[in-house]
């Protein structure tokens, strides 16, 4: 799929494929209405109905059943018992009223069936024919059932709904669990990966998963919650976009920093709607009435690329001029190198640091390691062992160990007399185990735990421990490999992704820097605000 950039579309099921949306919205204003009279009559409580606008879109769209109900009564103050998911429909639990939506649902659904979006089967159809895979992933627990009324179930090479999801214990929207799972199933990335949804918990999902593109279709009159959710664009209908755009898309280079740095950017406002956080200038996105907030790579970022990762030192100048930003402003540093080693390279106390690509952090009262990569240390061990002995003979070869990963750097390696065979023993090596996965950075080969975790889930999960949210923090990443990009992805929209390359190139990243000196010049802009 190289000339269309991308591997596989991931849709959402109600009000994306099917407009079963509808039927959902119905069966939960009478679930919900029913409820409230009956706590009007019992304990003389106003009642308020429950509205589409007001309740439904915020509270109760794209999430799981249970959690849709926990969510809306909460936001009336109701506190009622979780209950059993074998509760009956006139049950006062969660679970009860949940089931009562469930069989009100059912029944409307026997006796209106299930209709289909045109224009979402013609597209998924074309992206077929075009080799893209194409899967469904939803909430819901009757989405085969939805698919099979339809007669489009075999349409998807992937099905993840709230069936599977409570087979596998996945985290429901806004997580992006069920997506990144729909991907897996057909062997993409979430990086090269597109999600379509129509509720704000979805775009949200498709934003926390990583994925290349978040595409909304505002049926709702929502296009606004939308975009602050983590759309990257959006439509009314999919009539309103088609593949080529879509590969187009995976082809955007950031702006120059400081040439934007005044400059705001026009961005769509006919079909597709481009989210307006990429027409913002440079300025915009570090000085706003929000507190700032820095994550950073270390190599290539805060030091120049080097021949030997032993090489890249920090300079006094920009361990001071680092140092006095991170007293001014929450700072943290999100490497591929192993944590300890990154912490004695940057040595400042205080800043939360991130090593072996986010699977080890520590903080200040914090420390996290990741329980899955933690697993697979004893193999990422003997995959030391076997490139040492493989490839160890190669001049200029180096095999980097990073504990929860490996590094096989070739930077200084006749290229090519030794490259493909490199090539080769990586590769075969990864293929062995459905553990491990394979990324290219800039002259090394990177083989790590094939779990979903990266530096974009690292940021994410600081975010989280030090109680830092989208909407009062002006959040940052500077990076320059290609791991980076699993940041960027994550900040997208809600956030500004900056990019240390010497020339323009492919990213996800909001702005470009063209080395760790400029990215110097822009710590000093921000400590002289």
């Amino acid at each position: 799929m190289k000339e269309f950039l991308f591997d596989a579309v991931v849709f959402d099921l109600d009000g994306v494929v099917t407009t079963t949306a509808a039927v959902h919205a119905k069966a939960w204003k009478e679930a919900f209405d029913e409820y409230l009279r009956l706590r009007e009559k019992r304990d003389k409580e106003p009642f308020r109905e429950f509205t589409h606008q007001e309740d439904y879109l915020p509270f109760v769209d794209g999430k799981p059943r249970y959690e849709g109900v926990k969510s809306f009564l909460e936001s009336r103050n109701i506190n009622i018992p979780f209950g059993d998911p074998d509760d009956g429909p006139d049950k006062e639990t969660i679970c009860g009223i949940g089931n009562k939506k469930n069989a009100r649902f059912n029944q409307i659904l026997d006796q209106e069936g299930a209709q289909v979006y045109s224009s979402t089967i013609e597209l998924i159809k074309e992206l077929k024919k075009k080799g893209v895979s194409v899967g469904v992933a939803s909430s819901s627990k009757n989405c085969l059932r939805i698919l099979q009324s339809a007669g489009i179930e075999d349409l998807f090479q992937s099905r993840v709904d709230g069936v599977v999801s409570v087979e596998l214990g996945l985290k429901g929207k806004p997580e992006g669990d069920i997506f990144v799972k729909a991907a897996f199933n057909m062997g993409a990335a979430a990086s090269k990966s597109i999600v379509v949804e129509d509720a704000t918990s979805g775009v949200q999902a498709g934003r926390n998963g990583g994925f290349g593109l978040v595409l909304g279709i505002a049926r709702k009159n929502n296009e606004t919650e939308l975009l602050e959710n983590g759309a990257d664009v959006v439509v009314s209908d999919l009539s309103e976009i088609n593949i080529d755009w879509l590969a187009q898309w995976f082809h955007r280079k950031p702006r120059d920093l400081f040439n934007a740095w005044d400059k705001e950017q026009v961005v769509s406002k006919n079909p597709p709607i481009v989210n307006p956080f990429y027409g913002r200038s440079s300025k915009q996105a570090f000085f706003s009435d929000k507190k700032l907030v820095l994550f950073l790579d270390y190599d290539g970022t805060l030091t120049p690329i080097v021949d030997r990762p032993d090489l890249a030192v920090l300079s006094e100048d920009m361990r001071a001029v680092v140092k006095s930003v991170s007293q001014k402003h929450t700072t943290a540093i999100v490497s591929g190198r192993m944590r300890e080693d990154v912490e004695n390279l940057v040595g400042i106390k205080g800043l939360f640091y991130a090593g072996s690509h986010g699977f080890d952090i520590v903080g200040p009262g914090f420390s996290m390691v990741q329980p899955q990569a933690q697993k697979l240390i004893p193999l990422i061990s003997k995959v030391i062992e076997y490139f040492k002995k493989e490839l160890g003979n190669i001049s200029g070869l180096l095999v980097e160990e990073k504990k929860f990963s490996v590094a096989v750097h070739y930077r200084l390696v006749d290229e090519e007399k030794y490259l493909a065979g490199i090539k080769k023993c990586v590769e075969e090596a990864v293929a062995k185990h459905d553990s491990l996965r394979l990324m290219h950075g800039k002259k090394v080969f990177e083989i790590l735990p094939a779990i979903d975790w990266d530096k974009g889930k690292a940021i994410r999960w600081i975010m989280q421990a030090l109680n830092i949210n989208w909407a009062d923090f002006s959040v940052v990443y500077i990076g320059d490999d290609t791991t980076d990009e699993d940041a960027f992805r994550m900040i997208r929209t809600r956030g500004a992704g900056v990019l240390v390359a010497k020339d323009p190139k492919e990213s996800m990243a909001d702005f470009q820097l063209s080395s760790p000196q400029e990215v110097k010049k822009l710590f000093e802009k921000i400590l002289a605000s």
